[in-house]
């Protein structure tokens, strides 16, 4: 039997601990539209991806700081086009007096860190050419688990290979 799929990611809803301050951060900051406000929660969707976030004032909601350190949600990562968006994205939350990390070069592209009024880390990442070869290769559906070790051990380090790439090992 085939393995089921999915074609992508459709929404992404976080738990906030006021609706107000989430929305006019989501909304000033990174463009997002609100398109329905049904109380507890808030929809918003990305003009120009379509990408939808939803924030969410849960009852009885314990409030606090969100923390990667806890099990769940480490991160969300957006796309941004080049590293020359992520620079202006650094200009853009210095207007805004958004708390971020400065943009990192990595082994696959760029990232730059910030977080929203809660904490909840986010992340703006721009994928060099190798991701992008990377990305290409694997989305062809011809890579073996042992292609995908190859390249990783050729065009990174053998150091980052996957104990069982393919996720089999019990």
């Amino acid at each position: 039997m085939m393995r089921p799929s999915f074609a992508g990611v459709d929404h992404v809803a976080f738990t906030v601990t006021d609706l107000d301050t989430s929305q006019r951060f989501y909304t000033e900051v990174l463009d997002f539209v609100v398109v329905m406000d049904v109380g507890y929660a808030r929809i918003c969707m990305h003009p120009r991806t379509g990408f939808v976030l939803t924030i969410v004032a849960h009852e009885g909601g314990r409030g606090g700081s969100f923390s990667e350190l806890n099990t769940g949600m480490d991160h969300i990562g957006f796309t941004a086009a080049s590293r020359e968006v992520l620079e202006q994205w650094e200009r853009h939350f210095e207007q805004h007096g958004v708390a971020y990390t400065p943009i990192r070069d990595e082994h696959f592209g760029s990232h730059l860190n910030f977080r929203d009024p809660d904490g909840i880390a986010l992340e703006f990442s721009s994928s060099n050419e190798l991701m992008i070869a990377a990305q290409q290769a694997l989305s062809s559906g011809q890579m073996t688990p042992a292609d995908i070790a190859a390249f990783v051990a050729e065009n990174v380090s053998s150091d980052f290979v996957a104990g069982d790439p393919a996720g089999t090992e019990n």
